[in-house]
């Protein structure tokens, strides 16, 4: 008799807003592709299931997630940025009657965190204890820790089930070759989880799974190793195996991985490189100055010359994307003109530059930790949100948050943007790719919505600037096209999140307060509605309570207020709703689906009886349930006040 399926849904939390999660450039140039990169590690787990288990895999960065889902356990990953947002949403499954089970890196790194929260957690690489998992719940004997000791082999990594996924909500799919890095960097976790001895897939197992991303429509891969060459001796096999298989299958990706500098002083492997048709490479620079590479223990970037080995990559055709830390060390306030310089120079767009921040069980944790240097009020995660848990030695802690949001605000001036592409397009003669995973026709659609939405509203300064950056040769325009993009996104971040709200800002927000309170001035009074405005030093906020019915015209004309509101840099919006009449579900419902689109700027809560009222899912945009008090607000929720209703709603 056949065994009885098992329905599992796995989860990806919606990670917070930040640098990679390029939304400007998602919800403006690209509006069908809704996050960078899918959830690898999910599929990786879908395929080490038995085969009679049904796995069903949600992104919460594309899609809603079901608050009741058709499933017997629901499993949550996370990396740190997402362990808040993670333990929410086990919390939730799991009040709910589901068996829950935390994993993915932040899980891998501190299971403790998750002691109470979720029901199992599972650490470590997932090959040989995911599958004991599995056996252990249909024996209904689960465990609440499975933790992998050792390093494993990557031939028992299955093919991911692509299948499961909708890669075309992507801008890229994601594979990986290899797990370890041979360096000691200190402040990295990636040795502390996979060691130092790189473990590598055979080629052919490669080949495997991009054929299952060619059966799905991928064209552009990113290869997620945290170092592609830790072993230069077989990811040079790698490499000719993947130049054969382009050419056998005419060429249908376009590649991208991360990788050590060293790179660039090996001109067999550069052309191998180039042959096997990577496009870009992420590069951990960190800092042009020595002392701080040294005391870090990242010396294999004091081996050559930073600024040249990016040209070079350049002049075989490979796009640079780099990571940059501040905070070091030997750091000092000429720090961030320092790497400014440096940046501008190099022609590197893509510069991510973070925080250094202590991540726990590393070597830069417990040295800052003896050290009395670790802030216990901010939690290790998203170096790049403008504060860490790390005091700095060489300056005070609010000079190095004030250098790096300065250094951040030049960075993406149109000016900066500008010269970073005519830096770069002095070298880059041969580029591999468009740089876009896009076809040609939609390269053109992109450039025409740049131009509406980016080049033009930036008036006659950036118009200026976009046209001396065209100014370079017809072969380079999908690149130019593409760093503006990228560029344009990254400062809309800036904007949002590092530039206090100017007074024009605030204006609109008293405005958009007062005008909510006029037009429904009987809602106020009643108290089936409540509107304020956060005084906050940066931004303001806008929080509105809906507790009872309201006249019908305030879905169609708040929401139009709001939307004005909503589209300033600095505003966001907190809406709490107690409970629904039924006459208002359909307009309350459109009224949502439209502030949907400020992503990252709306945050709903709702009563579970608004929930069941409104029958939704835990939409994208962040939903939370009971947590009035949580949030400071202790009056009990009333029902609806009530009065005369018509078939139009309330008389």
């Amino acid at each position: 008799m056949a065994a009885k399926p098992v329905r599992l849904l796995l989860v990806n939390p919606m990670p917070p807003d930040s640098f990679w999660s390029f939304r400007w450039a998602m919800d403006r140039i690209m509006p069908r592709e809704r996050a960078l990169n899918p959830p690898l590690g999910l599929a990786t787990l879908a395929g080490l299931c038995p085969d009679h288990w049904e796995v069903t895999i949600v992104d919460e960065a594309v899609e809603s997630l079901p608050v009741e889902p058709d499933a017997d356990l629901v499993g949550v990953c996370g990396m740190g940025v997402q362990h808040e947002r993670q333990r929410q949403l086990l919390a939730t499954y799991r009040d709910r009657g589901y068996l829950t089970v935390a994993g993915g890196s932040f899980a891998s790194l501190c299971p403790d965190r998750f002691e109470g929260v979720a029901d199992c957690v599972v650490a470590g690489e997932a090959e040989r204890i995911w599958p004991q998992f599995c056996r252990d719940w249909e024996d209904g004997a689960v465990e609440p820790l499975y933790q992998e000791q050792e390093a494993v082999e990557l031939t028992e990594v299955p093919v991911p089930r692509f299948d499961l996924l909708d890669l075309s909500r992507y801008a890229t799919a994601s594979l990986q070759f290899s797990r370890g890095c041979p360096y000691r960097c200190d402040f990295c976790d990636i040795i502390v989880m996979f060691g130092r001895r790189p473990r590598t897939k055979p080629p052919e197992q490669i080949g495997r799974e991009l054929d299952a991303l060619r059966a799905q429509g991928a064209n552009s891969a990113f290869f997620v190793d945290d170092n592609l060459i830790g072993n230069k001796k077989v990811a040079k096999e790698l490499l000719r195996y993947l130049a054969d298989y382009q050419r056998r299958h005419d060429y249908p990706f376009e590649f991208g991985t991360e990788a050590s500098l060293n790179l660039a002083g090996d001109p067999e492997l550069l052309e191998l490189f180039r042959d096997a048709g990577f496009g870009w490479v992420f590069l951990g620079i960190e800092t042009p100055d020595v002392e701080s590479l040294k005391a870090s223990g990242k010396t294999q970037n004091t081996k050559t010359d930073l600024l040249e080995s990016v040209r070079t990559l350049y002049r075989y055709g490979i796009d640079v994307f780099a990571g940059f830390i501040v905070g070091f060390e030997n750091d000092t306030p000429e720090t961030f003109e320092r790497q400014h310089r440096f940046i501008v120079a190099a022609g590197i767009q893509v510069a991510m530059v973070g925080l250094l921040t202590a991540l726990p069980h590393t070597p830069l944790y417990h040295r800052l930790e003896g050290e009395g240097r670790l802030r216990r009020d901010v939690a290790p995660g998203d170096n790049t949100g403008g504060q860490t848990n790390v005091l700095p030695a060489g300056m005070s802690y609010e000079a190095m948050i004030e250098g790096y949001k300065w250094l951040y605000r030049r960075l993406f001036s149109d000016a900066d943007i500008a010269r970073r592409i005519r830096n770069k397009h002095r070298y880059l003669r041969r580029p591999n790719a468009a740089g876009t995973g896009h076809a040609a026709g939609e390269q053109m659609r992109m450039l025409g919505r740049l131009l509406w939405q980016g080049i033009l509203p930036g008036g006659p300064r950036r118009w200026a600037w976009f046209l001396a950056t065209v100014a370079s040769p017809p072969r380079l325009w999908p690149h130019v096209v593409t760093d503006w993009v990228r560029g344009l996104s990254m400062r809309d971040y800036v904007r949002r999140h590092f530039e206090e709200a100017s007074p024009r800002t605030w204006a609109r927000a008293s405005r958009a307060l007062t005008s909510l309170r006029e037009f429904c001035e009987p809602a106020f009074r009643r108290g089936a509605l409540s509107a304020e405005m956060a005084a906050s030093r940066e931004a303001p906020r806008l929080t509105i309570t809906l507790r009872g019915a309201v006249e019908s015209r305030f879905f169609g004309t708040a929401r139009r207020r709001l939307e004005r509101w909503l589209r300033q840099p600095r505003a966001s919006l907190t809406l709490y709703i107690g409970s629904v009449y039924q006459w208002q579900r359909e307009p309350l419902l459109r009224f949502l689906r439209r502030l949907s689109r400020y992503r990252g700027k709306v945050t709903i809560y709702l009563t579970e009886t608004a929930r069941h009222q409104l029958g939704m899912e835990l939409q994208r945009w962040n939903i939370l349930f009971e947590c009035w008090a949580a949030e400071g607000l202790t009056e009990p929720l009333r029902e609806p006040t009530p009065f005369v209703e018509t078939e139009s709603g309330p008389a």
